[in-house]
């Protein structure tokens, strides 16, 4: 099997780590194999594909986007980076749990977050690059965002005063996300 996935605290978030084929020059892995993946519970359509550039201590997030919803599979090609998802489902049981991973560029590692999930991460290094397969088009009238230090999240970034942009400075909590009304769109179903 080209990759192995790893179930963390959340079911629907996973990790997946590619084989990897090294020698003496470095090493080859296949990054996304529709075939594989569909088995393994990973998406198998992306309809963008995005990369981001980061200084150390750049914190990008907590985003999500429900029209269309947009789930991520996102990558560090360079650098070093803790990954978070958040869940943001009105209802559901893990309602504002997160998983958090540190992933490199040295070795391939898959960060899998359904829509109805906040993403977001820090740079552990400079230059660190992050690549995200998306399954919805970007759109800025259909998306949001969670404060990185919501108190209820209890996220324990590894930076003490992180760089961010004016818009997630400006991002709200995970209780002002579900005073919205756009919310519903991730509620919760057992079963589903």
């Amino acid at each position: 099997m080209p990759f192995r996935v790893e179930p963390t605290a959340l079911a629907e978030v996973l990790v997946a780590r590619p084989q990897t084929f090294a020698d003496e020059r470095g090493w080859f892995a296949e990054i996304v194999r529709v075939d594989s993946f569909e088995p393994l519970g990973l998406p198998t359509r992306f309809v963008q594909v995005n990369q981001s550039r980061s200084a150390r201590g750049v914190v990008r997030g907590l985003h999500f986007q429900w029209d269309p919803p947009q789930g991520k599979l996102m990558r560090v090609v360079a650098g070093r980076a803790f990954m978070v998802a958040v869940d943001v489902r009105p209802g559901s049981p893990t309602l504002g749990r997160h998983v958090a991973v540190e992933a490199s560029g040295d070795e391939p590692l898959l960060f899998w977050a359904p829509a109805s999930f906040a993403r977001g991460f820090c740079a552990l290094a400079d230059g660190t690059e992050v690549e995200y397969f998306c399954t919805g088009a970007y759109n800025a009238a259909g998306e949001s965002g969670i404060r990185y230090d919501d108190p209820r999240l209890g996220i324990e970034w590894p930076v003490a005063s992180p760089l961010l942009s004016a818009k997630d400075a400006g991002l709200g909590s995970l209780s002002d996300w579900l005073a919205r009304p756009e919310s519903a769109r991730f509620g919760w179903r057992p079963g589903g």
